[in-house]
């Protein structure tokens, strides 16, 4: 079966999770195409798909405009098939917020029309070394909400990869 990683990301910590599930696919026997949907030469047929998984960031509390152009242009053709989509923020690292990052994909769905047959919440990463003054404020003042995070040069990884490697098996066996 050819499995579909439509995509977009951010700082890169979502083009590791794409690559991460793109590897769950292959290890599972599978034959996997990969779209990044920042690419606006690419082509987004879903014709050979048996399955889509979609992952895109969330920054200032929406996915990637050009993502969601690409899920809501895809929407009729995504919804014939079985999908799993992937939101990664940083308020999916912690329980307290994880309501609000199921906001930030609620929200997603209604701009779109689309609505995955699965979900995952992932935590993604924070970047300082490509942070300025303004942006390093609103990471720790407003995505991270204060909690006590060592911000040092470099990257802060909060994704579960157990979490993350159950769910994509989960899916592709269903």
């Amino acid at each position: 079966m050819n499995i579909v990683v439509l995509f977009e990301t951010g700082e890169g910590q979502t083009r590791k999770i794409a690559e991460f599930i793109t590897s769950r696919i292959r290890a599972a026997g599978h034959d996997v195409t990969t779209v990044d949907t920042s690419d606006r030469m690419v082509d987004l047929s879903l014709e050979s798909a048996g399955k889509v998984i979609l992952a895109a960031p969330v920054h200032e509390r929406r996915h990637p405009k050009a993502f969601e152009v690409a899920v809501g242009a895809a929407k009729h053709e995504l919804a014939k098939l079985s999908t799993l989509m992937v939101s990664v923020s940083l308020k999916a690292a912690f329980p307290e917020s994880m309501d609000e990052a199921q906001d930030y994909l609620t929200e997603m769905e209604m701009r779109t029309g689309f609505e995955p047959t699965q979900e995952a919440l992932v935590a993604g990463a924070v970047r300082t070394g490509s942070y300025d003054y303004y942006q390093s404020q609103i990471v720790r003042h407003v995505a991270l909400e204060g909690h006590d995070v060592e911000l040092i040069d470099g990257v802060r990884e909060f994704t579960d990869w157990d979490a993350l490697a159950e769910t994509v098996d989960s899916f592709l066996s269903t």
